[in-house]
């Protein structure tokens, strides 16, 4: 990254912001939501915008790119599983959801299994997966902010914190969802205009370069004298299922995902709404693999030769390396610099929220302070979104991997965990409150065992990758919910008469 300041980005960021914080002042709460529902959209079309862009992350419009520069082929397995999470969704939990008539996770996991104790742990798996979504897009927003003012990345993140901080305090709590519409036209246009005057610049047309970057790959093959797209090149079979796998499950049991259908109007909306959500997602999906060929072939052509160790270390802003290298406008590269930025911040302004939100409610509300007003709930909700944030910057500061692979790990933890407990508590009325709780513990541990053991059993890194340990762990954690389940009293008749009546009714 060179040291070199770039008006033209931060003049566009700067009338970016300036839109968002006002769309935020005319939308702020000053009333005692605390932080957990999004505002509703309007209409299938919409709603469908709506959840693309609320899904729309630093991870999808950075993260996705930079693995196919790095490892070719195998980055399929985050397109395949993340947009088939939702067709997951659709199939098992979407409507069931918008039926049970729960508004969060920890609300659908204390109402359907009649447990505090499950409602807190949930609560804590949604904060952890905060956090660990956030730093991902704590360290895209530090390198772009790097980029643009051409200072070392710790400095970038601090100032692009201090923003965040900005937003949320004019802002409020509902200005942070509100026009996510809007939102996904504005990351859309900011992914694809870019995208379209790069394919134009190197030859292969500007008006579909999804198509034409096919033959950019053909070149790519030849001069890196390597099947660059061979499917296994980069990964082990196992490696890339395991992946495709728990990115599916996690999307299905991420707690902001679900949230979106908690307050839908209908079933009917509720299930054509994830449609709609799947082909704007998609739309995003299928150009990242364009920006990651058309960088490639730049840098073996020889107009920007690197190393594999600096190829790594730009891999999360190869999006925009790749518009520079191409020769494109400077007004098109600020754009699309712009674009990731406000990409990763709706998903920390979302995620954060989603946080505090639990801690607020799920547990200083329901457990700690029983008697708290409305007020004090959301001062207690503002005050943990600043510790949450403040724990992102300190991991964020020395992030573990690139972002799609810090994104992954909280994929990995709602597969192992919050989709099991969805999963069975919607479809077998057996499952009790021990099984929940035997389930989610069993799905944290299964989750963080290779990094906490890793170093005493190697082989949990080869079974139980952080990135992709829900293929082996879901399916134990549903098993041990079952055991437990049979093995202990079975829920109550009310519970089971609810689900019978409410949520599997024609």
């Amino acid at each position: 990254m060179e040291n070199e300041f770039k008006l033209v980005p931060l003049l566009i960021l700067v009338l970016f912001l300036g839109v968002s914080f006002m769309v935020g002042v005319a939308s702020r709460t000053r009333k005692g939501e605390y932080y957990p529902v999004s505002a509703h959209a309007v209409g299938r079309i919409g709603i469908g915008a709506a959840i693309a862009s609320n899904w729309m992350s630093a991870a999808s419009f950075l993260g996705i790119a930079g693995i196919f520069y790095l490892k070719g082929y195998f980055a399929l397995a985050y397109v395949i599983g993340w947009t088939g999470g939702y067709v997951l969704l659709l199939v098992l939990l979407a409507c069931q959801i918008r039926r049970f008539g729960k508004y969060s996770a920890p609300e659908f996991v204390e109402a359907r299994y009649d447990s505090p104790v499950a409602r807190f742990i949930s609560a804590v798996i949604t904060i952890i997966i905060s956090l660990i979504y956030c730093v991902a897009q704590y360290k895209g927003i530090g390198l772009i902010f790097a980029w643009i003012f051409g200072i070392d990345y710790t400095g970038a993140l601090l100032l692009g914190v201090g923003v965040i901080f900005a937003y949320l305090a004019i802002s409020g709590s509902l200005g942070a969802t509100r026009n996510q519409q809007l939102h996904y036209a504005v990351l859309l246009l900011t992914f694809l205009v870019p995208l379209m005057a790069l394919s134009a610049k190197l030859g292969y047309g500007s008006l579909l370069p999804q198509f034409g970057y096919g033959a950019a790959l053909s070149e790519v093959n030849r001069l890196s004298g390597a099947e660059v797209a061979a499917p296994w090149a980069s990964a082990t079979p196992y490696e890339w299922v395991a992946l495709c796998f728990t990115l599916m499950v996690g999307t299905a049991g991420l707690p902001h995902v679900l949230s979106r259908f908690y307050t839908l109007p209908n079933i009917r909306v509720a299930r054509w709404s994830v449609v709609w959500g799947i082909f704007f997602i998609g739309l995003l999906y299928w150009s990242a693999p364009a920006f990651a060929t058309f960088a490639k072939l730049l840098q073996l052509r020889g107009e920007m030769p690197i190393d594999a160790a600096a190829a790594h270390q730009i891999a999360d802003v190869i999006v925009i390396k790749a518009a520079e290298w191409g020769g494109v406008s400077p007004w098109l590269v600020g754009i699309l610099a712009v674009g990731g930025i406000m990409a990763a911040f709706g998903t920390i302004t979302s995620m954060l929220i989603s946080g505090a939100g639990a801690f607020s409610h799920d547990i200083y509300y329901r457990i700690l302070n029983p008697e708290a007003s409305e007020r004090q709930r959301m001062k207690v909700a503002k005050g943990a979104t600043l510790v949450l944030a403040v724990l992102v910057v300190l991991a964020a500061v020395n992030p573990p991997g690139l972002i799609a692979e810090i994104t992954a790990v909280a994929f990995a933890l709602a597969g192992n965990t919050l989709f099991p407990v969805f999963l069975l508590g919607i479809w077998w009325d057996r499952t009790n409150k021990y099984g929940a709780i035997a389930g989610m513990t069993l799905g944290i541990a299964i989750t963080f065992a290779a990094l906490v053991f890793g170093s005493i059993c190697p082989l949990l890194h080869a079974w139980l990758p952080p990135t992709s340990s829900a293929l082996i762990g879901a399916p134990l954690v549903i098993m041990v919910m079952i055991i437990v389940s049979l093995l202990t009293p079975p829920p109550s008749d009310a519970i089971r008469r609810h689900l019978a009546e409410k949520v599997h009714s024609p």
